[in-house]
């Protein structure tokens, strides 16, 4: 019985998603046609009720899912996207090197790839490139390839990063007012999609085609601040409409506008695997200052490590539902600092008030709560939340945070 309501719930939580799978699966970008993102979301809400006709016997089945999931993406999305060496998706036919030098390009261009972009992270001073890959080279063979020619330098393929959660495909008028009183205050910075000017937008930037665009998955989340008590949101959407939007290059020159705007605390919801030009951002965006609040998935315990949550003291966040309970698909990272809300909620999305389920939804409230404290002494904040946490055993880290916070506004 207790199989049979989880593969309702993975069915509900995947055809809900509807919102979200358009914006991964491909909203149609500059010269693609309507009909086309419809028949790519019609082929994802196939494969959603195939997947759950399967017994789930164990949180390894997450896991599958998450493989198959993946999978279907790259290949709904072949032009664009490829698998890299590990089996991650990525940018196709484009590599990241660190830290380039002429003698370095220089030779990679005598050896096929072509430079499509050199700079630098604005406001974090880390350089790369992005090198286009040899016609008819996978690129996971462009990758060993590059590494091997420029062995003191970092080659990357640009991975791919998803939402950590779900919205309820109903809607219901936005009205009422927060679960709780919230004091305003504080300043979070979001890297997502984008989301519609409000009074605590206070500035909103774009890392992809068509960006800055409003979407769902964010627009929840920034409800989700601003029921927190958040009073000043940046956004950075780093998917506009491109089906490889997302990637760890958007990402880290979203964290390097996040540094420029002096932005305190930045909470990410999405989830990819390591990436040194990222994790190298991360790491700079530490060290002017910035707390960073990630998600850990909810591809379940047996899932890879999620990043950036797992990148060195970024502050990683599991969901917990309306009883306290963490969410049974919460993914994992090489460490968990705190629990907050990710079941048992709603906010004010696109076109109503939606209901809420995922580690996503979480981040953003340890996010607001550290906001709060926000100010010289890193540690200091730190300690704050942690006399704030309410302590519910290690799968909670040092506890949950904003537990009655279960309404965005």
């Amino acid at each position: 019985m207790r199989q049979r309501f989880i593969r309702l719930g993975i069915v509900a939580a995947l055809l809900a998603g509807a919102g979200p799978a358009l914006a991964q699966f491909g909203l149609p970008a500059v010269g693609q046609t309507l009909g086309g993102a419809a028949d790519r979301l019609r082929g994802t809400l196939d494969e959603a009720a195939s997947l759950v006709t399967r017994p789930l016997e164990d949180v390894a089945a997450l896991a599958d899912l998450r493989l198959e999931r993946l999978d279907a993406f790259v290949r709904r999305n072949r032009n664009i996207v490829a698998m890299d060496a590990n089996g991650s998706p990525a940018r196709a036919h484009e590599l990241l090197l660190l830290d380039p030098d002429p003698a370095a390009l220089m030779l990679a261009e005598k050896s096929g790839y072509r430079l499509m972009e050199q700079g630098d992270l604005e406001g974090l001073g880390v350089g790369f490139a992005r090198l286009e890959t040899p016609a008819g080279v996978t690129l996971p063979d462009a990758t060993r390839a590059l590494q091997k020619l420029l062995p003191a330098k970092t080659v990357t393929a640009d991975q791919i990063h998803f939402p950590g959660g779900q919205m309820g495909g109903q809607t219901v008028p936005a009205t009422g007012a927060p679960a709780i009183p919230s004091p305003r205050g504080g300043t979070v910075g979001l890297i997502d999609g984008g989301v519609r000017p409000d009074a605590r937008l206070s500035a909103q930037a774009g890392f992809a085609t068509g960006a800055p665009r409003p979407n769902q998955h964010a627009q929840s989340i920034a409800s989700l601040l601003g029921g927190a008590g958040v009073a000043h949101v940046f956004a950075a959407d780093v998917y506009g409409a491109d089906p490889a939007g997302g990637n760890a290059l958007a990402i880290a020159k979203a964290l390097g506008w996040m540094a420029q705007q002096r932005v305190p605390v930045v909470s990410i919801s999405l989830v990819g695997p390591a990436n040194p030009l990222l994790e190298r951002a991360v790491a700079a965006a530490q060290a002017r200052g910035m707390f960073v609040v990630a998600a850990v998935g909810n591809d379940g315990a047996a899932s890879p490590l999620s990043y950036p949550a797992s990148y060195r003291d970024v502050v990683a966040v599991t969901g917990v539902d309306g009883k306290g309970r963490v969410l049974f698909e919460a993914g994992r990272a090489s460490h968990l600092d705190y629990a907050a809300p990710g079941a048992d909620m709603t906010a004010v999305g696109l076109s109503g008030r939606v209901t809420l389920r995922g580690t996503s939804f979480a981040a953003p409230l340890v996010a607001a709560r550290l906001a709060a404290y926000a100010g010289p002494g890193p540690g200091r904040s730190l300690t704050a939340l942690d006399r704030e946490a309410v302590a519910a055993g290690a799968r909670a880290g040092r506890g949950i945070l904003c537990n009655p916070c279960r309404k965005g506004i």
